[in-house]
């Protein structure tokens, strides 16, 4: 059973009111992704990344928006308790009817289109994409974005084709594609992600591991949380 809280450094995140718990995906796209003055975290849950992206870019206003009123509740109070307060919005809200332009917009969207639904509603419906699918999530995220913004998203990796299809479909261009296996000797399992509606001249890739071995964590992993994590 998951701990009803998570410490951070700098801040705690609460979880018992909200169906999808803290995880490496959430931590993962928060220390990775790219930032700007005006940033857009969709499905929010928790409020864990935008918070993170609050700690991490300090002149951004930042917005979060959730379908699921507990998870707005909790990502709320988690804001409330934060030193990041003045700069963070949580609302209650659907992407595909939301209004506003963001040069940065981040998510940790719903997956696994073709598996069986969780039995618990609200964790079934925060990872399941029969509300929110790539192809909405990407029509949505267009109409959200100014022209020179970045939108990152963390995927597992088997779902690759399908997101580049849905972001081509919308005009979007790669600009960073991360995997991300957890040991040395697995394939990769996370893909990091980072589209704009404008080409560039140089597509940022690499691999990143977030174990050595069981219990030891990367250098490269350990790097990147090591605002966040507090061992």
């Amino acid at each position: 059973m998951a701990n009803d809280y998570f410490k951070f450094k700098k801040f705690t995140v609460f979880q018992g009111k909200c169906a999808m718990k803290v995880g490496t995906d959430g931590t993962l796209l928060g220390a990775w992704a790219d930032g700007g003055r005006r940033i857009l975290d969709i499905g929010t849950g928790t409020g864990l990344i935008a918070i993170m992206m609050a700690q991490r870019f300090p002149d951004a206003q930042v917005t979060g928006i959730d379908i699921v009123p507990s998870a707005v509740e909790q990502a709320r109070e988690n804001v409330m308790a934060s030193p990041f307060v003045d700069r963070i919005t949580i609302l209650e809200a659907d992407v595909c009817q939301f209004e506003g332009q963001y040069d940065c917009i981040v998510s940790n969207p719903p997956f696994f289109e073709q598996s069986l639904t969780c039995p618990d509603n609200l964790r079934s419906q925060a990872r399941h994409d029969t509300s929110l699918s790539y192809a909405s999530l990407f029509k949505a995220v267009k109409s959200l974005l100014t022209e020179q913004g970045i939108f990152s998203l963390v995927v597992p990796y088997d779902y690759r084709n399908r997101v580049f299809e849905e972001a081509a479909m919308n005009g979007f261009f790669l600009h960073r594609e991360w995997s991300v296996q957890t040991t040395p000797r697995k394939q990769p399992k996370r893909l990091l992600l980072t589209f704009a509606l404008h080409s560039c001249e140089s597509i940022d890739t690499g691999v990143g591991l977030i174990e050595d071995a069981p219990g030891l964590r990367s250098s490269w992993y350990a790097d990147l949380t090591a605002p966040f994590y507090l061992h």
